[in-house]
This record gives structure tokens, sequence and C-alpha cells, in this order.
């Protein structure tokens, strides 16, 4: 899964999975890729009740944080003889460099493949799907770091079926706004540099987010679920699949030629997809307010650019529970507080001189009552001045001349 595991997109998917071991399939949830967070627990907890509650069946805590921590500990016998009898095995969020150095000192490895030998079902998603495939993609490290691109050995679960991969979650990837984080945060000059560190005969698999690819070993083809697409690459050349199209597992193992491939050197970035991607009905109404903002900032709409801020706003509250489930409120808070920060610098670039402020409204009431004056009408003209003064407005007429200064103020 590319992500979305514990979201309405992937129910119909994990009921589909466990259909086939029954109703008294046994389902068991791994926590190691987030056992160094501090609300792993929560986590796990909130994965039994995603279960329980919309998969409607029971889901099981292999808790099995850290090497350390299972090291002759019977929380860990526990976890290890969960998994030794699972028939549905879900893997999901966390660090995938993490995870690795902790399985490395454990069977977790040997048991899960022991499983899928047996005919249970594995379902690794976001961080645990960067883990199964020869090579393991350090995300944390390069993308927050600021590490240069390299690969980790991975746990080639799926090389144990002849399936020689490296998998990338998060394919399609929009969170990063102003620059490029698609293909798991990499965007595409860093993936460039990644694909060319690979052996020419490793296919990368890059899986859209809330999107699955379901491979049956007993089958000859893999199956799409979900509302993304799939992406098989190899040598610079890829293909992209839909829900509709068939992807043979012959791809995967490195046996078949990738159909309709184009330019061998034509880069991520360039390639164009079979077709256009569905709207994002949280990116794209995001990200539209935000230039609307920037506009009518640019043309000195401020109440216009509030107006447009505060449906920005309301967009983010409506969308949090979709954002939440794509692990991208930051981001869109980031948005926010951006335009925020630009609406202050407008605001602060304007007049805070009182004065100045009222200057082009009493300017024409002081032309206004010279003119009444002028012809004479004293009383008019007084009673202009006295609702100047009220105002806060104080009216002095000298040989030069009328002047005018806040009440509270002298004048100057």
């Amino acid at each position: 899964m590319g992500s979305g595991e514990l979201t309405g997109t992937m129910v119909e998917v994990h009921k589909m999975l466990l259909g086939r071991h029954g109703d008294d399939a046994r389902a068991v949830f791994i926590d190691t890729p987030a056992g160094f967070q501090l609300n792993v627990d929560h986590l796990s907890r909130r994965a039994a009740d995603y279960f329980k509650d919309r998969v409607r069946h029971p889901l099981t805590i292999a808790s099995l944080k850290s090497a350390a921590e299972t090291s002759d500990s019977w929380a860990a016998g526990q976890g290890y003889a969960l998994l030794r009898q699972a028939d549905y095995i879900l893997i999901g969020p966390g660090s995938p460099t993490y995870a690795l150095r902790q399985w490395r000192r454990m069977p977790v490895p040997a048991l899960v493949t022991q499983r899928i030998l047996a005919g249970a079902s594995l379902v690794a998603a976001s961080a645990a799907a960067l883990t199964v495939g020869r090579f393991t993609l350090p995300v944390y490290e390069i993308y927050k770091v600021g590490q240069a691109p390299y690969w980790e050995e991975g746990l080639n679960l799926l090389g144990a079926f002849g399936l020689d991969c490296v998998v990338l979650p998060h394919w399609n990837n929009a969170e990063g706004g102003n620059h490029d984080t698609r293909y798991c945060f990499m965007g595409a000059p860093r993936l460039a540099v990644l694909e060319a560190l690979l052996p020419e005969a490793v296919t990368l698999l890059g899986i859209d987010e809330h999107t699955a690819l379901v491979i049956d070993l007993s089958q000859t083809q893999a199956a799409i679920r979900g509302i993304g697409r799939v992406t098989v690459r190899r040598n610079g050349v890829e293909r992209i699949f839909t829900k509709s199209d068939p992807l043979p597992l012959a791809l995967l193992m490195g046996e078949a030629i990738l159909p309709g491939a184009s330019d061998p050197g034509t880069s991520p970035s360039e390639t164009a997809p079979s077709d256009p991607l569905p709207a994002d009905m949280v990116w794209d109404p995001l990200h539209a307010l935000a230039e609307k903002i920037q506009t009518l900032l640019t043309e000195d709409q401020a109440e216009a650019a509030g107006t447009a801020l505060l449906e920005l706003e309301r967009h983010i509250w409506d969308q949090q529970e979709t954002l939440r489930e794509r692990n991208a409120m930051g981001a869109a808070r980031e948005v926010l507080r951006d335009m925020l920060a630009l609406m202050g610098t407008h605001l602060a670039r304007k007049p805070v001189d009182l004065k100045a402020c009222l200057a082009p409204l009493v300017a024409p009431l002081l032309e206004w009552r010279a003119a009444l004056r002028e012809h004479r009408q004293w009383a008019e003209a007084d009673a202009l001045r006295a609702c100047l003064e009220k105002g806060g407005v104080a009216v002095v007429d000298t040989p030069d001349g009328v002047t005018w200064h806040l009440v509270d103020q002298p004048a100057s």
C-alpha cells in the first residue's frame, strides 16, 4: 500500500484480503517501524480500533518495538507466537531504517516469510512498504536530515518469491506545495540520482497514495486497488498501470520487457502519464486559495484577501480528517501560516499614523467648510467644525490658512 492503510480508501482491500482466509482469520499488527515513537501504543490502538470499527475484524498487536526490548522478553515471546500463527500481517507507518535495524536482530523477517509460504497475507504499507524490496530508501535521512541520496539494503522479502524490486510508496505525494515531493518525497532530481545507483536488473515499483498493489503468487497478474496508480520503472523506462490494467508478475520478476516503453533516457519528471491525474479535492482548492490570497494582496484588496484567508482556514478544517490520514496536516498548516505572514506583511506596509489615515476624509470636509464660510453660512460652517471636533478632529483657523490636528494630540 502506498499509504492510507488505516483510512476509508483501504477498508475494502483489507476485507477482500481477509476474506481469503475465512471468518476466523488471525490478523496481527507489527508495531516495530514506529517503535521509537512516544505514541507507538496509540498508533497500535488506532489500528486495532480501525479493524474493529471499519473492517469488522479483530486485529491483535504483536508488540516488537525494538530488538533490545524483545531480548528475553515475555512480551516478545507473545509477539513471535502471534506471528507464527498469523493469517494476516499488517505493518505500517514509522521509519523504514529504524525498522530494518531492529528486524536484522530479530526473527521477524524469517517468520513473515514462513507465514507467506504457508499461505498468509502480508500487508506492508507506507514505511513498511519501503523495507520489503531489495533496497530501502532512507526517507528521513535524505528528505529531513539532508544526506545525499543513497540506498540501504532492504529485507528483500519480495526477493524470496522471485520479485527483484525496490518499492517506493507515496509515489504521487503533493505535500510539498511549492517544491517537488513526488516519488516518496524525493522529487525528480533526487530520484534520478537514486535510480542511477540501482543495479540494471532491479525494478522500481512506485505506488500512489491510497493505492494498493495486490500480488497473488498463485496468479500471473497483480491487481491494483484504491484511488491511484502503480508505476513500474526499469533502466529509466516506465509504464503506468491503472485499476483497469493487468500488471503481469513477469514484469516484476524481470522476465518481461516493459510494454509501451518510452525512451530509456526519459527521466521521471519528463515521462507523461497515460492519463491525467484525478483532481485532488484537498490540495487543488488549497493551492487555488493560496494563489488567490497572494493575487488579492498584490492588488491591495486586503478585505477580499481576508475573506479568502477565512475560506482557506475553513477548507483545512473541513479536510482535517483526510489531511491527518495523509499525514499532511503540517503541510496544510504551513500554507496557512505563510498566508497569514503575507497578510501581516501587507498590513504592516499600510499607514499606521491615524492622522495620515484620516486625511483623505478630513480634506474634503475642510473644503466644504471653506465654501460655506465663503458664502457667509457661518452657522453651517461652525456646525461642521463642531462635528469634526466631536469626531476627534480639531480645526484651527490661522492667518496662513486652516490647519487641523487630532484632539488628543497637539497642533504641529
